[in-house]
């Protein structure tokens, strides 16, 4: 596959994305080839552990490849999407409870299912190009593939936050946010990695991690704190409304852009992963509203107006100030026989 460079390399399992002009997007065939790796290499012994890097300066990953998910949802076509993102959620989980030790070498762009793949590894490496998000409420998604526990997890009312803002992390705010553990300069990423192949040796990452700047999210976290407690959308809404700060006004404006659907559903699965601290229940949840997205939500004119027609003006079904709280219920309800598996092949 042109899109993907999964080998061997001494000590370790090797997975590079080599789509730089996509900003190496992830393909559902891209999705299954990492996953298909984690199997192969998990009762290898001769692989110590896995190294994940991507060519190109611009992204590590900036998300998967939804344009597909678009032109098969707007045929009526709602199975495909389900499937890529169960499949998907899938390898994400594997990711995540990967037994060895796994590296995450994320310059540029690291976005949406990019996080899932390189934000879950044990190792996460950022330098000083890096931008890590999860920007899906701007598409009318929830942060998924898992981000919800990484948002769940982070400082205070940070995960809120950022999920519904889709608010940028440069480094020192990545792992101020649980995005990412270590800062190395980017230069020296490749001897780092060379070194990590022919040693299977992890303990070198900590040695070459440098002390990363103050985060500037740090100096917002009493605002944040104030703001994003509410248990629904609409306190939000009115703490931000009624504190009258430039914080607030600028908080305001970015989630005037984005679809209340999500927002409501990101704020309410935050919450409720935040009460078990479980990768598959995350994942459990967003698979909920992803089922659902396509047909009941407003995925699809999301993609319109960011990816297909780029007018950046997509028409929500509901305003900021008047999400029923029954629409925000019904996208995470339960999905019975149609519940996330975890099993390959279904």
């Amino acid at each position: 596959m042109t899109d993907i460079n999964i080998r061997k390399v001494g000590q370790t399992g090797r997975i590079t994305f080599t789509r730089p002009k996509a900003l190496n997007a992830m393909s559902y065939e891209m999705c299954i080839a990492i996953e298909d790796a984690l199997d192969t290499w998990r009762d290898d012994d001769t692989v110590k552990m896995i190294v994940i890097d991507a060519e190109g300066d611009k992204a590590f990953c900036a998300g998967g490849d939804i344009a597909e998910l678009y032109d098969t949802g707007t045929k009526g076509d709602f199975a495909f999407g389900q499937t890529f993102w169960a499949d998907e959620y899938r390898m994400n989980a594997k990711m995540f409870e990967f037994p060895k030790p796994v590296a995450s070498f994320m310059q540029g762009f690291t976005m949406g299912g990019g996080v899932g793949v390189g934000c879950h590894a044990s190792h996460r490496i950022v330098g000083e190009s890096s931008q890590i998000a999860m920007p899906e409420c701007g598409i009318g998604l929830v942060p998924d593939v898992g981000g919800s526990l990484i948002l769940a997890r982070a400082p205070g009312r940070l995960g809120e936050y950022l999920g519904l803002t889709a608010a940028r992390l440069n480094a020192a705010d990545a792992i101020y946010g649980g995005f990412a553990d270590y800062h190395i300069p980017e230069d020296q990423w490749p001897t780092l990695i060379s070194q990590l192949e022919k040693t299977g040796n992890w303990d070198l990452i900590d040695a070459a991690a440098t002390q990363p700047d103050e985060p500037p999210l740090a100096a917002l976290q009493a605002d944040i704190d104030a703001s994003f407690g509410g248990e629904t959308l609409n306190d939000v809404v009115n703490a931000l409304t009624f504190a009258k700060t430039d914080f607030a006004a600028g908080a305001l404006k970015k989630l005037s852009r984005n679809s209340p659907i999500a927002m409501g559903a990101a704020l309410e699965i935050i919450h409720r992963v935040r009460t078990r601290d479980d990768i598959r229940y995350a994942l459990d949840q967003e698979y909920r509203f992803t089922f659902r997205a396509m047909q009941h939500g407003d995925f699809l004119e999301g993609i319109r107006a960011q990816i297909i027609d780029k007018d950046r003006n997509p028409q929500w079904k509901y305003t900021l100030e008047a999400l029923p709280a029954g629409v925000v219920t019904k996208m995470v309800l339960p999905l019975g026989a149609d519940k996330l598996t975890f099993e390959k092949g279904e």
